[in-house]
């Protein structure tokens, strides 16, 4: 069994009805705002409370900035954001400041990455000059990086989202005035299936940059078993839908470990060989959940390299800039695939030379793949002075042996 969490963005997504989703699953908001006090933001309080949209009990969770404490317009996806705007450079000095888990402070900060390259892309600009106007305020900047925090901490094996609503209509922005979606927002969906239903922006940068960077599967709500449902309320009282943000965690079993995995790939034959391992590994950093290199034999006699990156819908944008930047390629193909994927643990044993994780797939229940975490087992090698070899031998032995559970 793996645990699913399904956003469902029937009424669109933003930061802070993410948050309200997250604290009415059970997310206690003193504990959010007490992991937000780890970053060096000051001059705002999160408040929560119970709201009621068409008819639907939700939770509305509002960044209340400093000087609005005495006048009553808390922030809301609706409403216009607050405070200067900040660079790209300064939000990453910010995350870097603080101390926040390292896991959430890297997720937040390839999150600040990716909208940088959207905005670069719209303006024409590098994306470390990019001057966010919204997204740099402080209500947006707590809304992506509690998020980010919430998200982590429901602990899910793997995120799907339904199709995003974006909403009709246009919106007024710092340089003017935008059909929905926003050229920015727009930039972040591209390869997620969207559609336009009910009046104004429905899907905010902040919604969409938080749905995109977690969900890796697009569509219906997949088979599980609910375990538990949250409501997260945008600002409007909507008469012909709630408007809300759902939020469905459950357990899914084997019938529901298929996916769709986009797969980009270029044939390169002009390109310095050294190049290609710092283009792995920029691939990972934007996404990719799989990137290798293939020698082929192209036009003209010439000997090449396809250079294959597998990655969610999600992150085609990001995938295709490191292409592009990193490569001498003049395009990019691309095509999605069904992936079925095991359920995965890693379980702990003991051996006599140390600690090693050995990671476990089961399909349906039934433990079908283990094998030791290799890196695991050079770490132990190293301090206990022995062949690699014999410290993988010792876990599979170790893994063998254990105690089972009656």
């Amino acid at each position: 069994m793996s645990r699913l969490v399904y956003f469902d963005c029937a009424s669109g997504a933003s930061g802070d009805m993410l948050l309200g989703a997250l604290v009415d699953l059970g997310l206690p908001i003193d504990s959010l705002a007490t992991e937000l006090q780890k970053l060096p933001l000051p001059g705002y309080r999160l408040a929560a409370h119970k709201v009621h949209r068409a008819g639907l009990h939700a939770t509305k969770v509002d960044v209340v900035l400093a000087s609005e404490h005495d006048h009553g317009h808390p922030h809301g996806h609706d409403h216009g954001h607050h405070g200067h705007s900040r660079g790209l450079l300064d939000i990453l000095r910010l995350l870097d400041a603080s101390g926040l888990d390292g896991a959430v402070r890297d997720h937040a900060a390839a999150c600040f990455r990716r909208l940088a390259e959207a905005e670069g892309e719209v303006h024409g600009v590098p994306p470390e000059t990019v001057h966010f106007h919204e997204v740099g305020a402080v209500d947006s900047i707590v809304d992506v990086v509690g998020g980010v925090i919430g998200l982590a901490w429901l602990r899910a094996d793997r995120f799907a989202a339904s199709p995003l609503n974006v909403g009709t209509g246009t919106i007024a922005m710092a340089h003017g005035t935008y059909p929905v979606p926003p050229p920015a927002t727009a930039r972040l969906v591209r390869g997620v299936p969207v559609y336009g239903a009910g009046e104004g922006e429905l899907l905010t940068p902040t919604g969409a940059l938080l749905v995109t960077s977690h969900a890796t599967a697009y569509g219906a709500l997949p088979p599980l078993s609910i375990e538990s449902v949250g409501h997260g309320a945008g600002a409007r009282d909507t008469p012909d839908r709630p408007n809300v943000l759902r939020l469905i965690v459950g357990e899914e079993g084997a019938s529901a470990a298929s996916e769709r995995v986009l797969v980009l790939e270029a044939e390169i034959d002009d390109m310095l060989p050294q190049l290609y391992g710092p283009l792995l590994a920029r691939l990972f950093d934007a996404g990719a959940l799989d990137a290798y290199l293939t020698p082929v034999q192209m036009k003209k006699n010439r000997p090449g390299t396809l250079v294959t990156a597998i990655a969610p819908p999600g992150r085609r944008a990001a995938v295709e800039q490191v292409f592009f930047a990193e490569t001498t390629t003049l395009g990019v193909r691309s095509q999605e695939w069904d992936r079925t994927t095991l359920e995965r643990e890693v379980i702990a044993v003991e051996t006599a030379y140390g600690t090693v994780g050995v990671k476990v797939g089961r399909r349906g229940g039934q433990v079908t793949n283990a094998q030791p975490e290799f890196e695991d087992c050079q770490r132990v090698a190293s301090a206990a002075g022995v062949p690699v070899k014999e410290v993988w031998a010792a876990a599979i032995a170790a893994w063998r042996e254990r105690p089972r559970n009656p």
